[in-house]
């Protein structure tokens, strides 16, 4: 009887869902989660590592489990608006931290991943069809109320009642943003309600390895920020981004509305070499080598991603309709072999730029932009696998060729990778010595040293950095700037990512078994802390630089100091090297000269302009659900942004005119999505655009040019005089301290 009542209540259920979803949505089965037996042993093997070798171990005890409930929440619904209160009560006072930890730890359990998502997609199910509901009906867009904009630190609702209203806002604040983009009141509504559908199809996708990475990832968090577990999938993808290499067909795909579309097609890729593909192509079907053709409309793209990846040398058949195609149904069958692809577009690039001095002469600068620290993987595979190093080395030898007077190395984008990239390219500035000191949890310390005495460069040197140069890139900068080798210019200081991470692979600890063909995943856990030659962390801190910059990113919550459970900040003896920091005798004239120009000259009005727009922005807490008032405040800021716009193209006049070097062919445009109408921050145009390496009015970049200028034209006398008078007024002061 009690089957029979629940049986009768899904059907009731299952029939007013489908009056407001998708039939396909309707009746889609249920999902079925569980932990393999694999699993339940990486589970254990992860929290044993994190208990026996992460560097923070003995900060997390069976307690701090208590967190683990309210994270998982939080990533799953991280603007708390689908859980309620009582979920997260009844979760917690169901999984008590000692006995979560225990079932985790010993047995490798982890069903109250599963149990909170399915409440959470029974959440998400009750308020699409809500949602789906409500939008048949006029919604008011004169009230006087708001709607918060931020609640990942705000409280789930208490009652269904209170996440009526709440919803009944978000509702009214996204047809007013639609409605501001030229949207018919009818037209916002089919916007809004496909989106809350995709949400739900999406949730409808999730598989047993999503949910379990999810959560054990809340579990690696308790020690530090970056520590955390990939899924075979999610390490196959680190690998290739630690490479820049892959083994598939070459092309950038993405999915939009439930078809795959080829977005971009890799230089020198199986795809580009066959020349059939194009972008906007869509991908119907794929087949392997003497398989039936399997439709992938609709289809999660990680596994059209796996269907098409595979073993060089192998085929894979591939159902295309032709974005020429005009909307036909006309499809054609394209046969790829997979092969080695490079994804070139992501390695470093170069330009020199022609910079006038103080007196209107032009000199030749260099710029060297470094994306992120790659090389080979750690499994020791692909000896001709891309290398920062070997690239660096290359485009310094290129613009050593061509007579730059300077070179500025740009690391703002960059947010670290191989430790043992960042010690081989410091090593390309200086002659010998510690570029890195390691400290382990007992304390031992080791050295990490350039022992090769060739220099690639030892001219005059800046380097670029922000709040996004992170681990490797404060390494380099941080060596740099202890060796007196460079001039630091950029944001307030860097990211502030002190710590060392290991790739440890589960399959080293959890034997394949015959009968399974199951991969095993991978966990990055924090094992020492890096510390500068001169014994100074970068953790929390970061790197100060020798000349800073007005910036956005240091209003934004981006750095270390921002993420829970991060290490924290210490010194350490320092190393012994043969070099000292530039002093301040030196830097004195470059940063009195940068601050005339930040105070003068008319982009650095441009600038501080768009960053307190931006922060007034960002102080406001709620945004009004009034359209009128809205459609008032649109009007201001479509005003100030025609008004930023026409000066920044006047001051893209005045830039710098340069010849791009690259290591390898340019990669072809990127498809651009459509710029909503909406979109008024004038941040967007001080942001790189990813089909362009130089933009135009880069005030940065443009500065730290000025820079190295002034810095060239130093009289050298006066250089070494303004050094020997630091350092004897240094040697004075310890002979006063001296006993």
């Amino acid at each position: 009887m009690h089957f029979l009542k629940r049986l009768a209540l899904g059907l009731i259920l299952l029939a007013a869902l489908s009056t407001t979803l998708p039939a396909e949505l309707a009746t889609k089965p249920d999902q079925i989660f569980q932990t393999s037996e694999t699993l339940k042993r990486e589970i254990q093997t992860l929290v044993r590592l994190l208990e026996e070798v992460h560097y923070n171990r003995d900060a997390v005890t069976p307690a701090s489990y208590a967190e683990v409930i309210p994270d998982y929440m939080s990533d799953l619904d991280g603007q708390h608006l689908f859980f309620l209160k009582s979920d997260k009560d009844s979760f917690e006072a169901r999984y008590k931290p000692e006995l979560l930890y225990n079932n985790i730890r010993y047995l490798g359990q982890i069903d109250p991943a599963y149990d909170i998502f399915a409440v959470y997609k029974k959440r998400v199910t009750e308020r699409v069809s809500w949602v789906a509901t409500v939008l048949e009906k006029n919604l008011d867009l004169t009230a006087k109320d708001t709607y918060t904009l931020d609640r990942t630190k705000s409280e789930w609702p208490e009652a269904p009642a209170e996440s009526d209203e709440l919803w009944s806002k978000r509702l009214r604040f996204e047809l007013i943003k639609e409605i501001l983009n030229k949207k018919s009141p009818e037209e916002a509504k089919t916007i809004v309600r496909k989106r809350y559908q995709r949400l739900l199809k999406n949730l409808l996708d999730i598989e047993s390895r999503d949910l379990s990475e999810m959560f054990l990832t809340t579990i690696t968090s308790l020690y530090d920020p970056h520590s955390t577990y990939f899924s075979a999938d999610t390490y196959e993808d680190f690998g290739i981004q630690m490479r820049l290499q892959l083994v598939g067909i070459g092309a950038l795909l993405s999915l939009e509305e439930d078809e795959c579309l080829i977005k971009e097609i890799i230089p020198g890729g199986p795809a580009d070499l066959d020349k059939q593909l194009k972008p906007n192509d869509k991908i119907v079907a794929v087949a392997q080598e003497g398989a039936e053709p399997i439709e992938v409309i609709g289809m999660k793209l990680r596994k059209i991603v796996d269907m098409i990846r595979g073993t060089k040398g192998t085929r894979v058949h591939l159902t295309i309709e032709p974005s020429a195609g005009g909307g036909s149904v006309i499809r054609k069958e394209v046969v790829l072999t997979r092969d080695v692809v490079n994804l070139d577009s992501a390695r470093a690039h170069a330009a020199i730029f022609e910079v006038p001095d103080a007196e209107g002469k032009i000199a030749p600068l260099g710029v060297i932009t470094l994306p992120a620290f790659y090389g080979p993987d750690m499994s020791g595979e692909g000896k001709a696998q891309n290398s920062a190093t070997k690239d660096i080395a290359e485009l310094v030898k290129r613009l050593k060729a061509a007579n730059v007077k300077g070179i500025v190395l740009d690391l703002r984008r960059n947010g670290g990778g191989l430790l043992s990239e960042a010690i081989s390219l410091t090593g390309l500035f200086i002659k010998q010595g510690p570029v890195v000191q390691v400290r382990s949890y007992s304390g031992e310390i080791k050295v990490d040293e350039d022992d090769d005495p060739t220099v690639a460069y030892d001219g005059p040197l800046a380097v670029l950095v922000s709040r996004f140069s992170a681990s490797a890139s404060e390494i380099v900068a941080g060596a740099l700037q202890n060796y007196g080798r460079a001039v630091i210019i950029g944001d307030s200081s860097t990211h502030g990512k002190g710590s060392v991470q290991t790739i440890v692979e589960m399959k080293n600890f959890v034997p394949k078994r015959a009968d399974s063909a199951e991969k095993t995943g991978a966990t990055k856990v924090t094992i020492q802390k890096f510390y500068l030659p001169n014994g100074a962390s970068t953790q929390l801190k970061g790197v100060v630089p020798d000349i800073i910059l007005p910036s956005i990113d240091d209003y934004l919550p981006i750095g270390e100091s921002d993420l829970p459970h991060a290490l924290a900040w210490d010194v350490i003896p320092s190393s012994s090297f043969d070099a000292k920091p530039m002093t301040s005798a030196f830097l004195a004239p470059l940063r009195a000269t940068s601050l005339a120009r930040q105070e003068k000259l008319p982009e650095f009005n441009y600038l501080k302009r768009s960053i307190n727009w931006f922060k007034e922005r960002k102080d406001e807490k709620s945004i009004s659900l009034n359209l009128k008032a809205r459609t008032k405040e649109k009007k201001d800021d479509v005003s100030f942004k025609k008004q930023m716009d026409a000066e920044r193209k006047k001051l893209s006049l005045a830039d710098y005119k340069f010849t791009e070097v690259m290591i390898a062919p340019p990669p072809p445009p990127r498809i651009k999505e459509d710029k909503k109408e909406d979109d008024t921050s004038p941040g967007d145009d001080l942001s790189t655009d990813e089909n362009e390496r130089y933009t135009p009015v880069d005030i940065p970049l443009r500065e730290a040019l000025r820079v190295l200028t002034d810095e060239i034209t130093i009289d050298p006398a006066a250089k070494e005089i303004a050094e020997r008078a630091v350092h004897t007024a240094q040697m004075d002061a310890k002979t006063v301290l001296t006993p």
